[in-house]
């Protein structure tokens, strides 16, 4: 199973967010679309960093009323870590695992075609064990087709 199969399923939307809004903004964002992360755009929409909902928790904590000023450029992630469609998901798991992310921006040619949460990939993983152990017992009490 790669990223293309959970895409397909999903869609490709992404919800972005200027980086010059401020983070309470950002906020009207996240609650709008209920999403976990925002690409960040600079001015000739270009992807530039990431932000995600514990991004803007952190900062709320450091500076509750400076939250309304606050650009998102401040807080954002500068290196994103991206993804292909043909990723298999086993691989994509690990790079999310390892770099404590749980949004991946999926690009093909260049520009951004989707983003998938961990969510993402353990309800792809579910329904990929689902099939298995169906065939597999289809298998074991003889309805198997072959």
């Amino acid at each position: 199973m790669t990223v293309k199969d959970i895409l397909a399923d999903k869609g490709t939307t992404v919800i972005t967010v200027h980086e010059e809004k401020t983070v309470f903004e950002a906020m009207h964002v996240f609650a709008k679309n209920k999403v976990g992360s925002l690409l960040v755009l600079n001015d000739k929409n270009d992807p530039v960093g990431i932000i995600g909902a514990r991004d803007v928790l952190m900062e709320t904590l450091r500076v509750c009323e400076g939250i309304k000023k606050t650009k998102v450029k401040e807080i954002m992630t500068r290196d994103i870590i991206v993804g292909s469609r043909e990723d298999d998901i086993d691989a994509v798991e690990i790079v999310m695992t390892n770099n404590r992310i749980r949004h991946l921006p999926i690009v093909e040619q260049g520009k951004i075609c989707g983003i998938i949460s961990i969510g993402d990939l353990v309800k792809a993983q579910l329904k990929d064990m689902n099939v298995q152990n169906k065939y597999l017992n289809d298998y074991m009490v003889g309805r198997y087709p072959g």
